[in-house]
């Protein structure tokens, strides 16, 4: 049986020739990593508003999800959305287990469904590629072993592209492609060790990715309970195992599971599932069909493994929507509609005002007093927006240094000037002044500042 790792003995790894079975549930699966891999290789060109499906541009502070534009005064909703998340990934790991990790999560779907199946057309199934590997090196095996490496670095310099494309846009790649490289020395060497690190994931480390690295798999014995769905086998009808024979007497006396290892063979971490839920399941549903046809053709009942609960196995029970997957359901829905709520009454344009740090108040002709203050507005969407600054009291005045003017869709711009207030008005050493910004006579934002003047008595 394969493992994840040779035996204690020598200590060493021990690689994965996992069989391919195509099955029901397989191609199920084959469709939805189909659906993810135009989503993802389109995603950077796709607009929604004029603005890209995705885009996390740390350096230029500039976020994009789902076409809405995001910048660090949003925080709060990144923190949100970072909130419901974790919520999301413990409710559906309590109902569902780990089958994120083997239907959606994109290190599967590029190890199985992309490079897996070079390796199989390349290589073939498991007894050549074993056999390939045990053999010394020839003409056929440097032949295929270098074709599959080349692929391999070709369809990882896509993934380095697009993955880039994510993080800069699409324009900003198209560059890089497109003009001198003496432009975009830094771009281009960024590419380069994006593809590297993706060739060496899906060429070397492979599952220990998703068995050794990735700490969701270690969450499962925190998450799952008796009612917890996850691919199981059904050791009640299962045991005990043992081969088909001829006496049909010695039959009656075994399980269903005829102990063909065929659950083994094409698992894609090298587990039995026959052992009970483990860390390295990842839920892909691979010895589910592995085992239906072999039910099938010994006209035994499908699903000896298949998606249960130790409940359902134990007891014999339905699945049940548990008290605990109800709150869960409820605060989640609570924060997903809160998220949604701020999302949507934000505003295109938002301001923040700051008075002028260590200056003092100054007298202006007329029985004025001045403070200084500095503006940052930013304009969350595509187009060209003229906005001003006006204060709520009319007796107030702004008087302008540099003025916002027109601020380009995408961008931010800043002002710089004095609050202006009659002497009479002020009766405190600090005094709230109200704010609005204005975009075609219409106050986008209204926000509220401390002056700083003289105690009248």
């Amino acid at each position: 049986m394969d493992g994840l790792l040779a035996g204690k003995e020598t200590g060493e790894r021990k690689w994965m020739y996992p069989l391919l079975r195509k099955g029901v549930l397989y191609k199920w699966r084959s469709w939805v990593s189909y659906f993810y891999l135009v989503i993802f290789f389109a995603g950077p060109f796709i607009r929604i508003n004029g603005q890209a499906l995705l885009l996390l541009n740390f350096m230029d502070r500039q976020f994009v999800i789902l076409g809405q534009v995001f910048w660090p005064q949003d925080i709060f909703l990144f923190v949100l959305a970072t909130l419901v998340f974790l919520v999301c990934v413990v409710l559906f790991t309590i109902v569902f287990g780990r089958i994120f990790c083997g239907w959606i999560c994109p290190q599967t779907i590029f190890m199985e469904m992309v490079f897996r199946k070079i390796e199989f057309w390349i290589e073939g199934d498991t007894g050549k590629r074993r056999a390939l590997d045990a053999k010394p090196w020839d003409k056929e095996k440097i032949c295929k072993k270098t074709g599959k490496h080349l692929l391999f670095l070709f369809f990882s310099f896509l993934i380095a592209n697009t993955f880039w494309a994510y993080l800069i846009g699409s324009e900003s790649l198209l560059k890089i492609i497109t003009e001198p490289l003496a432009l975009h020395w830094s771009g281009f060497i960024s590419i380069w060790v994006f593809t590297i690190l993706f060739y060496l994931v899906y060429s070397q480390v492979r599952e220990l990715v998703c068995t050794v690295i990735c700490p969701y798999g270690r969450l499962q014995g925190v998450l799952l309970d008796q009612n917890t769905l996850v691919v199981a086998y059904d050791s009640v009808r299962g045991d005990p195992r043992g081969k088909l024979s001829r006496d049909a007497e010695l039959n009656t006396s075994k399980g269903d599971c005829v102990d063909c290892g065929l659950c083994v063979s094409v698992c894609p971490t090298g587990i039995d599932i026959r052992n009970g839920t483990q860390m390295e399941c990842i839920n892909c549903t691979a010895c589910i069909d592995v085992c239906n046809e072999v039910m099938i053709k010994i006209k035994k009942p499908v699903n000896l493994v298949g998606f249960f609960s130790e409940n359902m196995i134990q007891n014999q029970v339905k699945p049940t929507f548990t008290g605990r997957m109800k709150a869960y359901t409820v605060v989640i829905t609570l924060l997903i509609t809160v998220l949604c709520y701020f999302i949507f009454s934000r505003n295109d344009l938002n301001m923040t005002v700051m008075r002028g740090a260590g200056m003092l108040y100054q007298e202006q002709p007329g029985g004025y007093i001045s403070n200084i203050y500095n503006a940052e507005i930013i304009n969350k969407t595509k187009a060209n927006k003229l906005i001003t600054i006006q204060p709520v009291d009319p007796a107030v005045k702004v008087k302008y240094i540099q003025a916002p003017g027109t601020i380009i869709g995408g961008t931010a711009a800043k002002a710089v000037f004095f609050i202006l207030v009659p002497t009479g008005k002020i009766h405190s050493a600090k005094t709230t002044i109200s704010l609005q910004l204005i975009q075609n006579h219409k106050v986008i934002q209204t926000l509220t500042t401390a002056f700083v003047g003289p105690v009248n008595d």
